[in-house]
């Protein structure tokens, strides 16, 4: 008996052409596909170096693996790129960035910054999610699309922790500060910058509504707490905590919130100024808060208190407005 059978041969024959054309297909095939993934898992390897190398100069193969989560196989071949394109150089095992790796890592920290800008700015978004998110989306915009970006945003300068935006040029506008913790008892000083990683301590300031811009008074400083005020409010913190705020020393002729307070503070029986909204409002939240009615200079009181505390109803030119907590505490005041 013959075993071979032309029919079922035939079979074979098309089953194995079909499986070679899905793997092979131009573009779509599954090995275009993963050729096309471990391209862009290769890309983003090489930005996120840039990135490390640009914040921490002159670092070893080890930190680059300790920090990174890729592979250290996609790592080598990255650096391995990297070496031959000449976007690093190496020294003594040590890696830096050479000028032509200085201007690609700025160019990631531009998008990086403009969508951290635009994610404040445009929705609605929780502020723990903004580096996350635009973590993955700046290795994804094109030069051209970064460029609309940051039209569209009006060319800002600083991103909403108060980094500095690289222009399209490559200039950066530092700021010149110096830690919370560093800042003198009994002096004052406005927060230029709030440092968003490590994420436990970010959130640890999050959690107390420290906001960027405002003006503080330091009261104490010691090993192991800082005593501060701000907006009518006392905080106080860890020093690990307060080294991921960034001050500036003001002199008492520059105060202009000794006697600011937040009008979540207010109590039933005052009455209040609005000097303005905090710039820790933005976007839509800032602009539906002024829609209504609480612009500077209007009067504002208590109309009735919720028994669970949150929220409470303020009479506002004759109308009563219901605010949460977490609106009313970007709401900056003056008793009258």
């Amino acid at each position: 008996m013959n075993p071979y059978n032309p029919i079922i041969a035939l079979l074979v024959f098309f089953g194995v052409v079909l499986v070679l054309f899905l793997i092979f297909k131009p573009k779509n095939g599954l090995f275009f596909k993963y050729q096309k993934v471990r391209k862009e898992n290769e890309k983003t390897a090489i930005e996120d170096i840039l990135k490390l190398l640009y914040h921490d100069a002159n670092i070893s193969k080890s930190t680059i693996f300790n920090e990174l989560d890729f592979s250290q196989n996609l790592l080598l071949e990255s650096i391995e790129t990297m070496m031959d394109s000449g976007l690093i150089k190496k020294e003594k095992e040590l890696f830096s960035l050479t000028k032509d790796g200085h201007e690609y890592a700025l160019r990631i920290i531009r998008a990086h910054r403009l969508w951290e800008k635009y994610l404040s700015e445009k929705t609605g978004f929780h502020k723990e999610e903004w580096h996350k998110r635009a973590e993955l989306k700046e290795h994804e915009l094109s030069g051209e699309e970064v460029d609309d970006l940051s039209t569209l945003l009006g060319n800002p300068r600083y991103d909403p922790h108060g980094d500095p935006i690289p222009t399209k040029a490559g200039k950066i506008h530092e700021k010149k500060g110096i830690l919370l913790s560093d800042l003198p008892v009994f002096n004052f000083g406005k927060i230029i910058h709030i440092e968003d990683e490590p994420i436990a301590v970010y959130k640890q300031i999050l959690e107390k509504n420290i906001h960027l811009d405002s003006q503080v008074y330091m009261k104490e400083t010691s090993k192991n707490r800082l005593v501060f005020e701000s907006e009518g409010e006392q905080f106080i913190l860890s020093p690990i905590v307060a080294n991921n705020i960034t001050v500036i020393s003001l002199d008492k002729a520059d105060v202009v919130e000794k006697d600011t307070m937040r009008l979540s503070n207010l109590e039933s029986n005052q009455k209040a100024i609005i000097i303005g909204i905090s710039k820790e409002c933005r976007g839509e939240n800032r602009r539906r808060l002024l829609d209504l009615g609480f612009v500077k200079g209007a009067t504002v009181s208590i109309d009735l208190l919720n028994p669970l505390g949150d929220p409470k109803a303020f009479l506002i030119k004759g109308t009563a407005i219901a605010l949460r907590k977490d609106q009313a505490v970007k709401i900056l005041i003056t008793k009258r």
